[in-house]
This record gives C-alpha cells, sequence and structure tokens, in this order.
C-alpha cells in the first residue's frame, strides 16, 4: 500500500539531510507519496511566519511528517516552529532513542536508552511575563492528564518494545505541587505494570548517574524541561547529536525528525551526517507498520558505521552527506 508522508526540508542543512533520508527510504521499497510542505526562516518574508498554514494542512491531511532541522532565533522574534507544531497537533509524547554503534568512538559502550519526554506542557507552554522591567516570569504547568498520558506512554513503550525498566525523572524534592504529582502519578501507574521494574531519580543525580553508569538505564520519562536537557545529554554519550532521532507522537498525528540543529555554518557544504535523519525516517516507518524496512535501515547504518570506510567528518571520515547514504543504501 502507498502511504502519504509530508516531507518538511527545513532549513540551514536540513535539505541535505532530508534529501539522503528520502532516498533511503525510497531504496526500501516501501511505496511513500511524499507531499512537500516548508517551513522555516525563509517563509517570514513570503508568508510572515515560519510555518505557513499550507505546511499545518499538509500534515493534518497525511497525519505523518518527516521534517528537517529549521533555525529558531535566540531571544525575540517567532516562538519556535517545532513548539507550534508540538501544540497544534497535540504531540505530546517527544521519543528519543540513544544508542552506541560499533565503530564510534565514544566513552562507553553497550548503551541503548529511550527517553521519552513530555511535549506539551512545563515551562515550554510559554505562559511568561515582564512583571516589571527589573523581573521576568515563567510559569511551570502540569496538568494530571498530561502527566497521566506520557507516563502511560512510557510504560506501554517498555511493553510493546520488550523493555525491561521505566525511570521518572523529576526534581519533586523541591518542586512539590507540579514535579511531586509528576512522581505520584508515576508511581501509582508503575503498580499497574509489574513486569516492568520502576524506579525514579531526581534530575541533577540522574545526570550524574548517566555520565558515570549510563548502562543501567533504560526508559527515562521526563518532563519536558528535563526531557530536553537529558536527551541532549544522552546524545553526548553515544557520540552527539548527528546520530540521535527522534519521533514526536500524538493524538492528531506524528513528526518525525533529528533533534540536531539546521547548522547553518555548514549549509550547502554536503558534509553533515545524515544518521540522525535517516534513523528518524526509520521510526516513521516504524510506526507505519513497516518494521521490516525499519530495522533494515538502522541494520544497514549499523554495518556502514562498523566497517568505518564512508563516514562523514564528524566521525572522523571525509565522506559527503550524498556518500554517507549512498552507502548505507548498499548496505540495505
Amino acid at each position: 500500500m502507498a502511504y502519504h508522508v509530508t516531507l518538511i526540508p527545513g532549513d540551514g542543512s536540513g535539505p541535505e539531510v532530508i534529501a539522503a533520508a528520502k532516498k533511503v527510504v525510497e531504496a526500501t521499497g516501501v511505496d511513500i507519496q511524499w507531499e512537500m510542505a516548508e517551513a522555516g526562516a525563509a517563509m517570514i518574508e513570503k508568508f510572515g511566519t515560519p510555518l505557513p498554514d499550507e505546511t499545518i494542512e499538509s500534515i493534518r491531511k497525511t497525519g505523518v511528517a518527516l521534517k528537517g532541522p529549521i533555525t529558531t532565533p535566540v531571544g525575540t522574534g517567532f516562538r519556535s516552529v517545532n513548539v507550534a507544531l508540538r501544540k497544534t497537533f497535540d504531540l505530546y509524547a517527544n521519543v528519543r532513542p540513544a544508542k552506541t554503534y560499533p565503530g564510534v568512538i565514544t566513552k562507553f559502550e553497550n548503551i541503548d536508552l529511550v527517553i521519552v519526554r513530555e511535549n506539551t506542557e512545563d515551562l515550554y507552554a510559554g505562559i511568561e511575563r515582564m512583571v516589571d522591567e527589573d523581573t521576568a516570569e515563567s510559569i511551570k504547568l502540569f496538568t494530571r492528564k498530561g502527566c497521566e498520558r506520557i507516563i502511560r506512554y512510557a510504560f506501554d513503550f517498555a511493553v510493546r518494545e520488550g523493555r525491561k525498566k521505566v525511570t521518572a525523572v523529576h526534581k519533586a524534592n523541591i518542586m512539590k505541587c507540579t514535579d511531586g504529582m509528576f512522581l505520584d502519578i508515576a508511581r501509582e501507574i508503575a503498580k499497574k505494570y509489574p513486569q516492568i521494574q520502576f524506579n525514579d531519580s531526581i534530575v541533577d543525580a540522574m545526570c550524574m548517574r548517566l555520565v558515570m553508569h549510563p548502562e543501567d538505564y533504560d526508559v527515562l520519562v521526563c518532563p519536558n524541561l528535563y526531557g530536553d536537557i537529558v536527551s541532549d545529554l544522552c546524545a553526548g554519550l553515544v557520540g552527539g547529536l548527528g546520530l540521535t532521532p527522534s519521533a514526536n507522537i500524538g493524538v492528531n498525528g506524528a513528526i518525525f525528525e533529528p533533534i540536531h540543529g539546521s547548522a547553518p555554518d555548514i549549509a550547502g557544504q554536503h558534509k553533515i551526517n545524515p544518521t540522525a535523519a535517516i534513523l528518524s525516517a526509520s521510526l516513521m516507518l516504524a510506526h507505519l507498520g513497516e518494521g521490516s524496512a525499519a530495522a533494515s535501515i538502522e541494520k544497514a547504518i549499523e554495518t556502514v558505521i562498523a566497517e568505518g570506510k564512508i563516514l562523514t567528518v564528524d566521525m572522523g571520515g571525509t565522506a559527503s552527506t550524498e556518500d554517507f547514504a549512498d552507502a548505507v543504501i548498499a548496505a540495505l
């Protein structure tokens, strides 16, 4: 059967990694009907927004999108396109695997973590104001519904993927209402999954333990802000953001994207690592029910990296973005 997917190249180096991912997906033989859509800084002059209505409507129609990284201005200006998409489609679960691949030089081996991050609440809800000219205020918003569904998603994910352990990450010792509610709900939901080991950790201690004994952890479920920080930390453990994909899953759709930035400083140089984008496409295929094709992509990436002959600059090689993608296709 044919699947309809919205393809958003993004900006900066985004179009390069998304073109590579698209090429690999097509090489699996899965029939994807791509619907092109645009988002990013270049859209502001044309549409007055980095996220045109046409792009939103395309995702609403297809229900699935593969998206490249998009530049977000720091400080003033438009809020993040990613945040806007998550709110528009209620993409409440951000799933970020972090896995070591033989051939990538890291401090650790045999890491296979998944961070399940709440994606719509917390400080990212954007409820903030200037109290006066010298004081700014931001509201940390948690709801019972938001906590329950992300924690339940983490446990269901663990069961479905054959995982053994879920760790709730929090700061309930200080933020007793917000993080306290998150922890209480996690403990209650954990009782309904006796086959899954459960524990919890204060976020600062969690970061310390991750850089000492990451092999002790499996699935981490986190509120929005902690999940953002911890997932980047875990990416560092396995070789960097260029190797880490993500899925944004929600009630009204799913968007798959690499978690790294748009890297405008190297845009057009064809040397950015497309692994994260290709693995994001693999997650997309799994979401569509094409598990065999998804697994074949990940296995091909493992093969290419382990051989060490065709690697991008960040992995110690000299291959271009396109060379790496072609090597993955050859290994399929």
